[in-house]
């Protein structure tokens, strides 16, 4: 190991030594110091190095947010195994697909997943290591707390900045979520412009509600251990709950994605609450629920850029500092705007957004070819669009066409993947999906389908009977013939201008 090396395992060392006796995780039924934490993550590295997985072999995650969670992901840094957590939302088949690719040794589920997966340990037999959070496994799984077993006694494997440490799913581009493979120095970077860019230190407190399979989650999570402060951990995102947390613990730092802040407004009204701690919600949210936050409360909502890739913003500010801006490039960021033959744009002109820096993932796991394109020219090509000011704030505008993603409540739906779906009906001869403005999710998922016969419901159910249920379109129109292009192919933009309202 080199001595500049300094990855996610060494950061909690080093918090347990600067911040020791102070709360790092709080949950249900009781709290652990960062010492105590430290002890925890040892302990279960000991029991996990006795199965001797090696550096970079996958350990799948697929449950609730839980303390072993947080703990897992520890241990994981420890022995250089490679962390692959899964959307619990998904279906059984999607999951599938995820393991198939990922590959793991090792698959760690708990009790409200189980049905998923209930019968894999006999049906897959390449995973030979099976457990389960909490004392009452299914049966072929173990518990996972038989893996804690005390400090161990060997030497940990050699930890570099650059070896990776998380892959992080996104959307399905071609059917199987294509995995970010973020390094330690990914996430050390990305730490360190979080804390610079709010001012985090050891006073802060940070509400963890989002699910840990996301960045935006796991990354503030990890920034604010860094920076010596507690995380207080809720299973799921429960707006009652959620306010008296807040006020119980003194949560300054909260992440949302619609419609988790309009939820957690309300119920402060009901509880009348002024979540007077609270300093900092950031992510996604529409205009008129940032307003109430900062009329009905003293905190700020950051807003930013951000991908998976880039292991959470790139650019950030306070929404009200330029507003329809999402902040000027990050600490650690570069970011420049290319047209279609690669030049750079002038200020004030539309391109795609480009991005170097040490927070910009590893690769895309398994997948070399789409690596390649991907960081063509030696940049990170996000498929997103934007354009500059003189003052170097960055306004986002979209979507490429050719990588056009939906957005329903943070989750990543790509049109091409709920399209396949609904051409399986056997009635149905083109289909355009797209997404549109939505005061509860901040967008959902619109289809026009060529067909006559089913019903709206019918196309609703059978998306949700084949994928996630937070990839059903909310609208469905229906129309004798879809406008096409001379080569036959459904005329995207002829669609979304004829049909591009919500309803």
């Amino acid at each position: 190991m080199t001595v500049q090396a300094f990855g996610v395992y060494d950061m909690l060392q080093r918090s347990a030594i600067a911040y020791g006796g102070r709360p790092a995780i709080i949950f249900e039924g009781g709290s652990s110091t960062f010492r105590e934490f430290l002890a925890r993550v040892d302990a279960l590295a000991t029991g996990l190095a006795g199965h001797a997985l090696g550096k970079g072999e996958r350990v799948c995650i697929l449950a609730q947010n839980h303390p072993a969670y947080l703990e897992l992901y520890g241990a994981c840094a420890k022995l250089g195994l490679l962390a692959y957590p899964i959307n619990w939302r998904l279906t059984a088949q999607e999951i599938e697909r995820i393991v198939e690719r990922a590959a793991p040794r090792m698959m760690v589920v708990d009790e409200a997943s189980l049905n998923l997966v209930a019968d894999w340990p006999e049906s897959k037999k390449s995973i030979p290591f099976w457990y389960q959070i909490g004392s009452t496994p299914g049966e072929g799984f173990t518990p996972l707390d038989n893996l804690y077993i005390g400090a161990g006694q060997g030497e940990a494997p050699r930890v570099e900045d650059g070896d990776p440490f998380l892959v992080i799913s996104t959307a399905a581009v071609d059917i199987i979520p294509r995995g970010a493979v973020l390094t330690h120095g990914n996430i050390m970077a990305s730490n360190l412009q979080s804390i610079a860019a709010l001012g985090l230190d050891e006073r802060d407190c940070n509400l963890l509600a989002l699910p840990l399979f996301h960045i935006a989650a796991l990354g503030n999570a990890l920034a604010v251990m860094h920076a010596g402060g507690a995380n207080v951990l809720l299973t799921r995102f429960d707006p009652a709950e959620a306010v008296k947390l807040i006020d119980a613990h003194n949560v300054t730092l909260v992440s949302s994605f619609p419609p988790v802040l309009a939820g957690l407004l309300d119920a402060a009204q009901q509880a009348g609450s002024k979540l007077a701690s609270l300093k900092h919600v950031s992510g996604l949210e529409g205009p008129e629920v940032i307003g109430r936050l900062e009329s009905e409360t003293s905190a700020r909502f950051w807003i930013g850029f951000g991908q998976s890739e880039t292991s959470g913003f790139v650019t950030l500010q306070p929404a009200s500092q330029k507003p329809g801006a999402a902040g000027r490039p990050a600490h650690l960021s570069q970011i420049k705007l290319v047209d279609g033959e690669g030049g750079e744009v002038p200020v004030g002109t539309e391109g795609e957004i480009l991005v170097r820096g040490p927070v910009v993932m590893r690769e895309y796991f398994a997948q070399p070819d789409v690596t390649e394109q991907t960081f063509r020219g030696g940049w990170h090509h996000t498929g997103d669009l934007g354009r500059f000011d003189e003052e170097g704030y960055l306004f986002y505008a979209g979507r490429k066409p050719e990588k056009e993603l939906i957005k329903p409540g943070g989750e990543n739906v790509y049109p091409a993947e709920v399209e396949t779906v609904i051409m399986e009906m056997e009635a149905v001869s083109g289909v355009c999906v797209f997404g549109v403005p939505d005061e509860q999710w901040g967008e959902a998922i619109k289809a026009v389908v060529e067909a006559q016969g089913p019903s709206e419901q019918e196309v609703i159910d059978h998306v949700g009977s084949r994928i996630a249920r937070y990839k059903r379109p909310k609208w469905v129109t229906f129309t004798e013939q879809l406008p096409r292009t001379a080569d036959g192919e459904v005329d995207r933009p002829a669609v979304k201008k004829k049909w591009g309202e919500a309803g």
